[in-house]
């Protein structure tokens, strides 16, 4: 006998049959005080308050600049910091931008992505403990059925939020892709006309911001950044950084040599809004192009049967009825 089928049978037969899984919940809840424990005896750092109250006595900020620009951190958050960011500069750094890929560029949102899946993960599990003892256990019931219907919740409640910012990441992509030509050619526009880059991109942000409002929260970012003396090379850096998308990624690259070599901005653009739209029909006629492939299963499935129903019926009637 094991160790393990040792403990199992010691506590089988000092709490009952349920014995090693409500040793698994005293255990569990024994933690979680504990780390709550530590969590809420942690003191704050006398800087942080002072920052705190320095914000607190700063004046506020319009509406407008509050939703584009990050808030400072939350301080409930900033207080559990420790067990809600990742420990390497790496991996916080790798989170950040996913994050901000999914259009959520608050300095919290790592912290709270990582506050959803403790929140999610101990929630379900506690749900899936709780819905084994009380609905699907039974005497037949073995170790297997016991973790699926306990630690299944947990790991899907773990990984939900990690799911939904990567379906996020993937709709904000395709969405700022689709938008990106017409954005091209509206600025083409609004710069042949007379206005500045920046008067441009303002007035494609307000534009866009009805049919695609990612590609203009992007926009709308780049110049609020620029307003506030931010270098325009890093700007459009960073805005090719938050997108995430190669096109978007080389239209900066293509305005900050068009600013250092002082060639035509207007020249610069109306090349690459054309290359976009090409682009943009290449996409679609591939698209249009994988369709055939697509539907040849469906197509199989849906008329094969039927033609051969049709075209064996007669001969199995007739070959029946000669048997009769």
């Amino acid at each position: 006998m094991t160790t393990m089928q040792a403990i199992n049978q010691m506590l089988t037969d000092m709490l009952g049959p349920q014995g090693p899984l409500l040793a698994v919940l005293v255990l569990g809840g024994f933690f979680a005080l504990l780390i709550f424990a530590i969590m809420v005896a942690r003191q704050d750092d006398p800087i942080e308050k002072l920052k705190r109250s320095q914000s607190a006595n700063s004046s506020k900020k319009k509406d407008q600049q509050d939703k584009l620009r990050r808030k400072a951190a939350n301080a409930k958050l900033d207080k559990y910091k420790a067990f809600l960011e990742p420990q390497t500069e790496e991996e916080l750094s790798s989170v950040r931008l996913k994050l901000m890929q999914a259009g959520y560029p608050s300095r919290d949102a790592v912290r709270a992505y990582h506050l959803a899946q403790m929140v999610l993960g101990v929630g379900l599990l506690i749900l899936g403990v709780s819905y084994f003892i009380f609905v699907k256990q039974t005497p037949e019931s073995t170790t297997s059925d016991m973790l699926m219907w306990t630690l299944g919740p947990g790991a899907a409640g773990y990984f939900m939020p990690k799911y939904w910012v990567t379906r996020r990441v993937e709709e904000r992509k395709q969405e700022i892709t689709a938008g990106f030509p017409d954005s091209l050619d509206m600025m083409l526009v609004c710069v042949e006309a007379g206005q500045s880059l920046d008067q441009s991109i303002v007035r494609v942000a307000a534009e866009l911001r009805a049919s695609y409002p990612a590609l203009a929260q992007e926009f709308e970012i780049v110049a609020q950044e620029m307003k506030a003396g931010k270098d325009k090379s890093q700007v459009l850096n960073d805005m090719g950084e938050r997108c995430g998308v190669q096109d978007v990624s080389s239209f900066t690259t293509v305005l900050i040599q068009s600013a250092t070599f002082g060639t035509s901005i207007a020249e610069a653009l109306r090349v690459y809004a054309g290359e976009m739209r090409d682009k943009r029909v290449m996409r679609a006629e591939e698209a249009a192009n994988k369709l055939p492939t697509k539907m040849t299963l469906a197509t199989m499935a849906l008329t094969v049967p039927p033609l051969l129903i049709i075209l064996v019926s007669p001969s199995v009637i007739g070959i029946t009825s000669l048997g009769q």
